[in-house]
């Protein structure tokens, strides 16, 4: 480590800026962060620059730089490339630390990418080495931290004293911090539930041994790529206690979780043994009730095809409170994925999102409806039961040529894409082998492919079927 990391009181100290273009404009705005005097030496300045000057919020002191007026200055900013010599030079044989910018042989100090969360502040540096990886972990740490993380912190000040006098020293104490700002008293808090907010803090300042009941994020995990987790999807995972997941999140999705989180693995399989949704809901019941913040991460959308309203329904009947976290359902990330616009002007002006199967085989759903010319849908869970849904369609009429795309693994490597039509849907299905998961789009046709769509099932003069596979 070449350079030592610190943060540096600057409360009523004089920073000077040498400098008064784009750079030095940088430079302010972060400095008027702080409670700095923030004095310029520059020839002119920068439009914005001079709006600060009006508003007394720094000072120009000087046009032109002598060694004389770093004096008594706590750190220095030189931004004008013709003086990073002598403004180095002076500031050094005064012992302030110096940056000149983009001039690391020059500088004493370099600054780090920020993420401001007043009072609390996280620096990412590289040593120069390596700016775009610095703003690259600094987004990432941004997705995780909420914004009113600040005032959580500045909350907790003002009640220091107050929980010193009531909760006793050591590990009682080190609880009653972890549960304010890791618990339900910091979800109902950067919720803005003044009411809840109050009574967990009483609670946690009362009760000296048993943990108040947790709560439970429903988290749509999206369709399997990590990186269309939404940033409250990845602040959750990093929150969690116990992580309750189905079968398709990927570990891709699980590595951004928190590493000591208690994972729990309740994934469903068809015609295997899985366990079932009252076993599900007793699990995230028994978790929460023992005071822990549960994830309930669920592939897609909580909401869609995701059972996320019988388990809020269950946990909400316990008194344990519930927040829903959206996610990319598939249908949606699928489509992106290979290119499938599910409206599109002139062609379709809706899309209808329906479930293949149902607990007893089956879904049963209004197939003469959907069999009508123009009609567009996305059918989930449908692989198993594609030769039922074609035959339902077909019988209600729909045209044997109607296009389908199958999308199977959408959005991760190992992704295939297959085009037929639904009079040759479960032929395609077979053949390729595929198992899921998939989505099967019914009237739809990629736009930027142009494979040829097979209206019924081909076969080549030996007999064997001919099917066309874009992957």
């Amino acid at each position: 480590m070449r350079y030592f990391p610190l943060f540096l009181d600057l409360d009523n100290r004089k920073a000077i800026i040498v400098g008064g273009g784009e750079e030095a404009l940088r430079k302010a705005r972060l400095l008027l962060k702080t409670k700095a005097r923030i004095e310029l030496i520059a020839p002119v300045l920068h439009e914005e620059l001079k709006s600060y000057l009006k508003e007394g919020r720094l000072a120009w002191v000087a046009k032109h730089f002598a060694p004389a007026l770093l004096d008594d200055a706590a750190l220095v900013y030189s931004s004008d490339d013709d003086l990073h010599a002598d403004v180095s030079a002076a500031a050094r044989a005064r012992g302030i630390p110096v940056n000149a910018v983009d001039d690391a042989a020059l500088s004493t100090f370099i600054t780090p990418s920020i993420v401001d969360r007043d009072p609390v502040v996280v620096a990412i540096g590289t040593e120069g080495t390596a700016p775009v990886l610095g703003m690259g972990l600094r987004s990432r740490i941004e997705a995780l931290l909420p914004q009113t993380l600040g005032s959580l912190a500045t909350a907790a000040s003002g009640l220091r004293d107050h929980v010193a006098e009531r909760v006793p020293h050591g590990n009682r104490r080190r609880s009653f911090w972890q549960r304010f700002f890791f618990g339900s008293i910091r979800e109902s808090f950067l919720a803005g539930d003044a009411k809840n907010y109050s009574r967990e803090l009483e609670a946690a300042l009362i009760d000296d041994s048993s943990p108040s009941v947790g709560r439970v994020s429903l988290v749509g995990a999206g369709p399997g790529d990590p990186e269309l987790l939404t940033l409250k999807a990845q602040r959750k995972l990093q929150e969690a206690d116990v992580i309750v997941y189905d079968r398709l999140i990927g570990p891709g999705i699980l590595e951004l979780a928190r590493r000591d989180a208690v994972r729990i693995p309740v994934g469903k399989k068809p015609f295997e043994p899985s366990p079932k949704q009252s076993e599900i809901n007793t699990i995230l019941i028994r978790e929460a009730k023992a005071g822990r913040h549960v994830v309930r991460l669920k592939g897609g959308d909580p909401y869609i095809f995701g059972r996320g309203g019988e388990e809020q329904a269950a946990l909400i009947a316990q008194g344990i409170a519930v927040d829903v976290v959206p996610g990319i359902t598939a249908a949606l990330g699928c489509a992106a994925s290979v290119g499938l616009p599910l409206t599109q002007r002139g062609q379709n002006r809706s899309i209808t999102l329906l479930t293949g199967t149902a607990e007893d085989g089956l879904a049963d759903q209004d197939w003469k409806a959907l069999a009508k010319p123009g009609q567009a849908f996305a059918i989930y869970m449908g692989v198993n039961a594609a030769g039922d849904i074609s035959a339902e369609l077909l019988d209600a009429g729909i045209d044997h040529a109607t296009p389908v795309t199958v999308v199977e693994n959408g959005t991760l490597a190992n992704e295939r894409v297959m085009m037929c039509s639904i009079g040759s849907l479960w032929e395609t299905l077979t053949l390729n082998g595929v198992e899921g998961p998939a989505i099967i789009y019914v009237g739809l046709k990629p736009a930027k492919t142009s494979a040829d769509i097979l209206p019924f099932p081909a076969r080549d003069e030996t007999g064997q079927h001919v099917l066309r596979a874009v992957s």
